[in-house]
């Protein structure tokens, strides 16, 4: 057998147990678990982080500032040195649309060791504590919410007894490369870390989604958030493994309706997203930077070429194994699609995405090794062997 064809068996296999083995990660019917509504409405404070976000804010702040809360709810907004007006434009809404208290603060610059995200984190933290609140959103400025979202939360973590709810907001898809990328941007994270998984004590799995978590205020405290990952770049999934290390108890599933209303309509925009933060997601280690090239090649792209080389040269085990296991990709990537009420025939270009997303890895190890570090919203944060160190 050639070796084309020995690869294709190894991406089918490797198929075969990414259906069934890995927490059955495709599925889609991850949303928040069974919930009561409790006697007491503890009382919560919202935490913002906003920098330079005036462009967004009129389509997710006054979203907050209308949650249907039973209890004592309060909104802190951290203007993260922001240069366009983000402060007084938050202020100037919370005037127009009334709703829950909101307070405007700033940080000031952080220090050495800080990402600017987490250190606004803190100061809105540090804020909200004089409330002494049971829990905390964490929500970003381009996160607009349901008028139910906060008590559905609440009322989700108080009947499962759970220390931290996040929900992976719906991202915008309306653009050809909004459609073509970011559907696949949570099929791939779901691979990585299964939801399943997450909510299963003992389990090592452990992830969040930034945009919206709500966090038990003690369960913080005994975490040290956000002073143990000050430096995380990928911050939601270091929150969530400093929560769940401490004997929290998490969960994370698919929204219904919390959503950004950030637009990337263009693929330099979704390149920088995903760009910014890839190598840090591999802990700057070049092994993995090797093997995560090797295995989205071998898992993505071997399938639609052993298929085509094997209907060109005759090869029937090559044809077989490649067109099965293109078949299973596409097959697992259907109900991502249908969440994201996308056009099914999109399934059979995932390879293509994938190579995308190959092509971002390779180039946020490029930038870093560069010298350039991770970059966001003018902000570019040092290599982890200067002043960073992604853990």
């Amino acid at each position: 057998m050639s070796a084309v064809v020995w690869t294709a068996v190894g991406s089918l296999a490797a198929w075969l147990w990414l259906l069934l083995g890995q927490g059955f990660f495709w599925r889609t019917d991850v949303r928040l678990p069974p919930r009561e509504e409790p006697d007491d409405w503890p009382s919560v404070c919202v935490v913002v982080p906003a920098r330079d976000e005036a462009a967004v804010l009129p389509d997710s702040l006054p979203s907050l500032l209308a949650q249907d809360y039973p209890g004592r709810a309060e909104i802190f907004l951290v203007d993260d040195g922001s240069s366009d007006g983000t402060g007084e434009l938050a202020r100037e809404l919370a005037r127009l649309h009334g709703g829950l208290p909101l307070t405007v603060g700033s940080p000031g610059e952080p220090p050495a060791g800080w990402t600017g995200k987490l250190w606004a984190v803190r100061h809105g933290i540090g804020l909200a504590r004089a409330r002494a609140p049971e829990y905390l959103l964490l929500t970003d400025a381009d996160i607009a919410h349901a008028p139910d979202s906060l008590r559905e939360l609440v009322a989700a973590a108080r009947t499962g007894g759970f220390d931290l709810v996040s929900q992976m907001a719906r991202l915008r898809v309306e653009s050809v490369w909004e459609r073509l990328v970011v559907p696949a941007f949570v099929y791939f994270f779901a691979q990585l870390y299964p939801f399943r998984r997450i909510a299963v004590r003992g389990s090592r799995t452990a992830a969040a989604a930034g945009g919206c978590v709500l966090l038990r205020a003690d369960a913080a405290e005994r975490a040290r958030i956000p002073d143990a990952i000050r430096h995380a770049v990928i911050d939601d999934v270091a929150l969530a493994r400093a929560v769940k290390g401490g004997g929290g108890h998490i969960w994370l599933g698919l929204a219904e309706r919390v959503d950004s209303v950030r637009p990337y309509p263009r693929l330099h925009d979704l390149w920088r997203m995903v760009s910014r933060s890839a190598y840090a997601q591999l802990r700057h280690n070049p092994l993995l930077l090797a093997g995560t090239v090797a295995g989205l090649a071998v898992v993505y792209l071997v399938p639609p070429i052993a298929l085509f080389v094997g209907l060109a040269t005759g090869s029937v085990w090559a044809a077989t194994a490649g067109g099965l296991a293109w078949l299973l990709m596409t097959a697992t990537y259907l109900p991502m699609l249908r969440y994201y009420r996308q056009p099914l025939w999109l399934a059979p270009l995932l390879p293509v995405t994938a190579f995308l997303y190959l092509l971002m890895t390779v180039d946020s190890a490029v930038q870093h090794y560069r010298g350039r570090g991770a970059a966001w919203k003018g902000r570019t944060y040092a290599r982890p062997d200067t002043a960073l160190d992604e853990s």
